[in-house]
């Protein structure tokens, strides 16, 4: 193995696997005394679940899409609990959200201090992060997004401090998500693997987490969509995430994931369901620049040998994902701002294996409307 340059991996100081693994949460974190769980209406019924001992407060008025006035909300929360264990239990923002929190609120830092990389003074609180979704391995990993809603964009914070201290991964807390979610949720995984895989800052180490959570996706996505109680697939499907999260620290996405973001912020599309209608167009127009690894993914996908975007896309609708930019709200007259924001993310264009100037992002775009 030729490793081409140095990395450094950071990774939760614990992990737990398996149906039935948020029980443990409350037996390791039964000295915190005053806890704070961050969820969405949704996954605070989880809570429960947690067997948590110390006094708990739950703030969940958190989106889809967290942004600046919503943080600001929820470290005031934080402010008035002092918690000494924060806990995220939900999908990527949920999680995104608490690392931010964990990190922020004891701290005289504001979120223009610690944006970028490596800004982040320290964390006070400790952190677990429970998985409610599979999908964009926040629990892996040592970045938050947090959308800025004057701007239209998202601003990444990106530190070692932002580490799960306990991360879990209990297929049982899927099994309530949809079909369709759990397909474009699926997708996003994928697409970080995907993505880290044919990065222009590929590592040999990294490219074996991203060929695992890629195998997996492969076996296990068609099967959790099928039946959302399939425990070994919604476990798969788990580590498959987590994979894709860890692909992110060393290696991080690229076009995919740039031109995910704006149908995001200004279309309000889940960032999951956006990387689905996303992946097939990049895949195909990066082939051409990374053809053995992009005919490694195709192999493990299960693709035919015909025309790789009709392939791709076909997998993608076959798992019930609607695909088409224009049945989400999306108009033509919109597109060229999405070209253009886009393009501006140069921490994940530069990544991609092929130059994508702004026409080529905009035929992207029409070709998914």
């Amino acid at each position: 193995m030729a490793l081409a340059r140095n990395i450094t991996l950071h990774l939760p100081k614990r992990l737990e696997i398996g149906a039935g693994a948020v029980r443990r949460v409350g037996e390791w974190g039964n000295e915190a005394e005053r806890i704070l769980v961050l969820a969405s209406p949704h996954t605070a019924g989880f809570v429960e679940k947690l067997a948590l001992r110390g006094e708990v407060e739950i703030f969940d008025a958190i989106p889809g899409e967290p942004d600046i006035p919503c943080l600001d909300a929820a470290l005031t929360a934080a402010r008035k609990v002092r918690p000494d264990l924060v806990i995220g239990l939900g999908g990527g923002s949920v999680m995104d959200l608490a690392k931010l929190v964990a990190a922020m609120w004891d701290s005289d830092q504001t979120l223009a201090d610690v944006a970028g990389p490596n800004r982040v003074a320290g964390r006070r609180s400790r952190l677990a992060q429970v998985a409610t979704t599979a999908g964009t391995g926040s629990e892996a990993g040592i970045r938050a997004l947090i959308t800025d809603p004057v701007a239209g964009n998202k601003i990444a914070v990106e530190s070692p401090y932002l580490i799960a201290d306990l991360a879990v991964l209990d297929p049982e807390l899927t099994f309530s998500v949809p079909s369709a979610v759990t397909a474009a949720t699926g997708i996003d995984a994928m697409a970080h693997c995907v993505e880290a895989f044919t990065n222009k800052n590929a590592h040999p180490v990294i490219d074996g987490y991203a060929r695992m959570g890629i195998d997996l996706v492969g076996r296990y996505l068609a099967r959790a969509v099928r039946d959302g109680a399939d425990t070994e697939a919604r476990e798969g499907m788990m580590l498959a995430s987590f994979y894709g999260g860890i692909c992110l620290g060393p290696v991080n996405t690229a076009a995919g994931h740039a031109l995910a973001y704006p149908l995001g912020t200004l279309l309000h599309l889940p960032h999951g369901l956006a990387n689905a209608i996303i992946f097939p167009h990049v895949l195909a127009f990066n082939q051409c620049a990374a053809t053995g690894k992009t005919a490694e993914v195709a192999a493990a996908l299960g693709l035919g040998s015909g025309d790789l975007l009709q392939q791709a896309y076909r997998f993608c609708a076959d798992l019930g994902v609607e695909m088409r930019l224009s049945a989400h709200g999306a108009t033509d007259d919109q597109l060229p701002r999405f070209a253009s924001d886009s393009h501006t993310i140069r921490r994940l264009m530069d990544n991609n294996p092929r130059d994508m100037g702004v026409e080529d992002i905009l035929s992207i775009y029409r070709a998914a409307f």
